[in-house]
C-alpha cells in the first residue's frame, strides 16, 4: 500500500461521519461476541479515541495480545467490572492484566496470581512481567483461553471474594475448577468449607447432585463430596454413565454404593422386630396378637422388598400405620403406634452421607 492509499484509509477511520452511522453504533455484545445476558461479569464498555496524527504514514504498531482492530479508530472493549484499573482489591494498582478468550480485560495484581499459583499461571504469568506496550503502569496483557465468565470464577478464587452475585451456573462452574488445577490453584485449598467457593458450588447441589459428586471425587474434594452424596439418596446407580462413573474413580464410587447398600441393610434390619405383644387379656391373647405380628411381617417385607435409600418416613407411617384399622385391641394398637414411632426415629438416624 503506497503513502495515498494509506492516508485514505485513515482519513476513512477517523471521518466523524462514519462514527455516527448506525453501523458504528452497534452495542458491545455485537462488537465483542458477549451476551450482556450471561454468566459472563457485567463489562464496563470503554471508548478509545482515534490516534491524534491522522496525517502519519506509518502503520501504528499494535500491543502484544491485542487484535489490531483495537487500536486505529473509536473501538470500545469490555472490562470486568470486578477486576478494572480502579477497583483497590489491594492497596497497589494492577499490573498484569488478563484477556479473555471472549475479550474481556481483567486487572490484576502479579504478586497475588503468583503467590497463590504453583505454576506460574501454567507459565503464562512470568516472575517479573516485561513493560507493557500499551500502559506501562497496567502491565503485559497476557491472553488466556477461558471465557471471561469462567476466568472471572477463578480471579474471584484467587482473591477469596465471591462471585455469588454473578449467579453462574454449574458447567461455569466446573469449567472453572477444572481451569484452576491447570493454573496451579489448588482445588482443595480453594474449595475448603470456610470459602465463598465451596458454599456457591454446593448450593448447586440439589439440582445436579451427581454431576457435583463427580467434581469434587475428581480432585478429591472430601468435604463438599459429603454434603452432596446425601442429595444422591434418590439416584439410581444403574443410571450412571461410563463418563461419569470414570471421572467419579474406583473410591468415591465405592463409597457412593456403600451408603447405597448401607441404608438398605439397616432398614431391614430395623424392619424386622414385630410390635412388642402385651400380657394376655380377656380379648386378646397371645393368639389373637398374633394376628398383629403376621400383618407386621407383611408390611414390613413389602416395605423392605421395593426400599429405597431415600424411603421417607411418611412412606413408612402410611404402610404400617394403617394396620391398626384391623386390631380390635386398643393395647395392640398403641403398640403397633409406638413401634411406628420407634421405627422413623431409628430411621431418621441412619447415615445419610458417604
Amino acid at each position: 500500500m503506497d503513502n495515498a492509499e494509506w492516508d485514505n484509509v485513515l482519513q476513512y477511520i477517523s471521518d466523524p461521519n462514519d462514527f455516527a452511522s448506525p453501523q458504528s453504533e452497534r452495542p458491545v455484545s455485537e462488537m465483542t461476541g458477549i451476551p450482556l445476558n450471561t454468566q459472563h461479569p457485567t463489562p464496563t464498555q470503554v471508548l478509545t479515541p482515534p490516534g491524534s496524527d491522522k496525517t502519519s504514514h506509518t502503520p501504528p504498531d499494535f500491543p502484544e495480545g491485542l487484535p489490531q482492530d483495537h487500536i486505529p479508530g473509536n473501538t470500545i472493549v469490555s472490562v470486568s467490572t470486578t477486576f478494572h484499573p480502579g477497583a483497590a482489591l489491594l492497596p497497589i494498582p494492577p499490573d498484569l492484566i488478563f484477556l479473555s478468550a471472549d475479550g474481556v480485560f481483567f486487572y490484576v495484581h502479579t504478586t497475588q496470581v503468583l503467590a497463590l499459583s504453583a505454576n506460574h499461571f501454567d507459565d503464562l504469568v512470568p516472575p517479573k512481567p516485561h513493560k507493557s506496550k500499551i500502559r506501562d503502569d497496567l502491565g503485559p496483557v497476557v491472553p488466556v483461553p477461558e471465557s471471561a465468565s469462567v476466568l472471572n470464577i477463578v480471579l474471584h478464587a484467587v482473591y477469596d471474594i465471591s462471585c455469588a452475585h454473578y449467579h453462574p451456573g454449574v458447567d461455569t462452574l466446573i469449567a472453572a475448577v477444572e481451569a484452576m488445577a491447570r493454573y496451579g490453584l489448588p482445588p482443595r485449598r480453594h474449595i475448603a468449607p470456610s470459602t465463598p467457593l465451596y458454599s456457591l458450588i454446593l448450593g448447586q447441589a440439589p439440582m445436579q447432585p451427581i454431576v457435583i459428586y463427580a467434581l469434587a471425587a475428581a480432585h478429591d474434594l472430601y468435604d463438599l463430596a459429603v454434603p452432596v452424596s446425601s442429595h444422591l439418596l434418590s439416584f439410581a446407580l444403574h443410571t450412571l454413565t461410563d463418563d461419569l462413573a470414570i471421572r467419579i474413580g474406583p473410591v468415591y464410587m465405592k463409597r457412593l454404593f456403600f451408603l447405597h447398600l448401607g441404608r438398605l441393610d439397616a432398614l431391614k434390619r430395623l424392619l424386622l422386630p414385630p410390635p412388642h405383644p402385651h400380657p394376655p387379656t380377656s380379648s386378646c391373647d397371645f393368639t389373637e396378637q398374633k394376628k398383629l405380628t403376621r400383618a407386621w411381617a407383611l408390611a414390613s417385607a413389602y416395605l423392605a422388598w421395593d426400599a429405597r435409600p431415600d424411603l421417607s418416613t411418611s412412606a413408612m407411617e402410611g404402610a404400617l400405620l394403617p394396620l391398626a384399622d384391623h386390631l380390635s385391641c386398643d393395647v395392640c394398637k398403641k403398640s403397633l403406634g409406638d413401634r411406628v414411632k420407634q421405627l422413623v426415629i431409628q430411621w431418621s438416624v441412619v447415615k445419610r452421607s458417604i
